[in-house]
């Protein structure tokens, strides 16, 4: 067969393989993957569920010590959830009361289908702290949040600011170029066409695919020396019903702060941060801002976003460190 009639015949079938391959994925993702996978507890001490204006939500708690409670808020991805901060929760419930939220769309926070928005997640961390307080004679607490979470920690204090004694914020978003300019709202435009149910699902698996999340965790820790546990739980906890509705809130930026440089010069309380300079997570051009602010303490270690996966001991030494300046 001549060349040019071989690649006339052949022209459309090689048009029809990519939708071929993304029917074949389509019909992979629904009867081939289980997305009722048993997932264990992430942490020691999983409590029953917390109702409220942002439904119903998971938490951890370790009791056993006394103290000034501390609530550890993890991160926000296509598969976020508490055992992100597993290595803090584990170390200080040997010495404090220590609590672990599972945000809204996480975990076993309920993950229904709706728009999740910084609100949303403000409203269950001030539930979490509510709950704290209230087993805990009223005492103001620490609390500790990665990543985006921060900056909803953020705005949780300045709403609530009596409920906190410090603030800790590792690996915060909002000090980059997002820093002196509103971010766009979300669109829910986007978040229709990539959550459209004859697709959404499918395109959420192979988002959170392991090689795909491997790929994601390297760029996080700047090094192919992940935490194995982490990747494991991760694949287990995007593979549960209703797993993409947060995540596609993510990605059509509802979860984005439209303010961050509101936020953080109106926090007066003790502020600890600490971030690493590994990874694709490193632009912090607008932290100098604060580092000769009185109620301001930065660290910066040669880790990437999750230091406290990589240098727990020098984590805890240098936040037990800031901690002690306020007791004295």
């Amino acid at each position: 067969m001549p060349d040019a009639t071989r690649r006339t015949r052949l022209g459309p079938l090689l048009a029809l393989l990519p939708v071929g391959a993304a029917g074949a994925w389509l019909a992979y993702s629904r009867f081939g993957i289980d997305h009722r996978r048993r997932m264990p507890p992430a942490l020691p001490g999983r409590q029953e569920c917390l109702g409220g204006e942002a439904g119903g939500l998971s938490f951890y708690g370790a009791t056993e010590a006394e103290g000034v409670p501390l609530l550890l808020i993890h991160s926000v991805n296509a598969a976020a959830n508490a055992y992100e901060v597993r290595p803090l929760y584990r170390h200080y419930a040997k010495s404090r009361p220590v609590y672990a939220l599972d945000l809204p769309g996480f975990g076993f926070s309920e993950r229904s289908d709706r728009v999740y928005t910084p609100e949303l997640m403000t409203a269950a961390i001030h539930a979490m702290v509510a709950e704290i307080r209230d087993r805990h004679d009223g005492v103001r607490i620490d609390a500790v949040a990665l990543s985006l979470s921060a900056e909803f920690l953020a705005r949780a204090a300045l709403e609530r600011r009596d409920d906190y004694r410090s603030l800790g914020l590792i690996s915060p978003t909002g000090f980059d170029r997002r820093y002196e300019r509103r971010s766009p709202k979300g669109s829910d435009t986007a978040r229709s066409v990539v959550a459209y149910p004859l697709w959404g699902r499918a395109l959420f698996d192979l988002l959170v695919s392991r090689p795909s999340m491997r790929f994601f965790l390297q760029k996080t820790w700047g090094s192919p020396d992940i935490d194995e546990g982490l990747l494991d739980y991760d694949q287990v906890s995007a593979h549960q019903p209703g797993a993409e509705h947060a995540p596609f809130s993510f990605l059509a930026g509802h979860l984005f702060a439209t303010e961050t440089g509101q936020i953080y010069p109106r926090l007066d309380l003790p502020v600890w941060m600490v971030h690493g300079t590994r990874g694709d997570f490193v632009d912090y051009r607008h932290a100098e801002r604060f580092r000769a602010a009185p109620n301001w303490t930065i660290d910066v270690m040669e880790t990437g976003a999750f230091p406290h996966f990589e240098r727990l001991s020098e984590v805890t030494a240098r936040y037990d460190a800031f901690l002690a300046r306020l007791d004295a």
